[in-house]
């Protein structure tokens, strides 16, 4: 049985089975937009600190030496996540060599240079979703700002442009967090 599609006043008529088949491809560009960089990082991190048997970690950030990232773990629930300068770099540094990680986390958490500060909440351990369906949000907070990533650009008082460029940008910064620590947990466990 014939399906009728109007377009430019013509009408082109399609086929059941090939509407199927059209439809049938919407999932998958869904499921294309949900990739993030940072979903590899994620796996990558969870799967080590699942390997090693460990709760939490840090490291040092090689591109400033006043700026550390730390996560703690809770398997499979949540990832959190906090980057940030330190004015006293040496006590977290003697901390890392110590894998006192807890403790770099929670001194990164409490007292670091506010203005640098950025925190992460991983849901379900997969990197940052733009469009989480039915999981709970991710979120992220830099300068004072925390921007949810639930898909509702509209409540957050953005267009969809805006929310996808602060996701991109969000990503690709998370991406790169996950890999120090990943860094630090494979030599942690060497």
């Amino acid at each position: 049985m014939p399906i009728a599609c109007f377009r430019s006043g013509r009408v082109a008529r399609l086929s059941i089975a090939a509407a199927c088949g059209l439809l049938a491809t919407v999932p998958f560009a869904n499921a294309a937009a949900q990739d993030s960089k940072s979903s590899v990082a994620a796996k990558e991190l969870s799967e080590t600190l699942d390997r090693l048997k460990l709760d939490s970690i840090a490291a040092a950030d090689p591109t400033d030496p006043n700026a550390f990232v730390a996560a703690l773990y809770f398997p499979g629930a949540q990832l959190l996540v906090v980057a940030a300068k330190y004015s006293a770099p040496t006590l977290l540094t003697a901390k890392l060599g110590k894998k006192e990680y807890r403790d770099t986390y929670i001194d990164l958490s409490s007292a670091s240079i506010a203005a640098t500060k950025i925190f992460v909440m991983d849901q379900g351990c997969n990197g940052l979703l733009a469009r989480p369906g039915d999981q709970p949000a991710d979120s992220w907070e830099q300068a004072n700002k925390t921007t949810s990533f639930d898909g509702e650009w509209k409540k957050a008082k953005l267009t969809e442009e805006e929310y996808m460029k602060a996701f991109t940008s969000a990503d690709q910064h998370y991406a790169r967090l996950l890999e120090l620590l990943s860094a630090q947990a494979k030599k942690s466990g060497s």
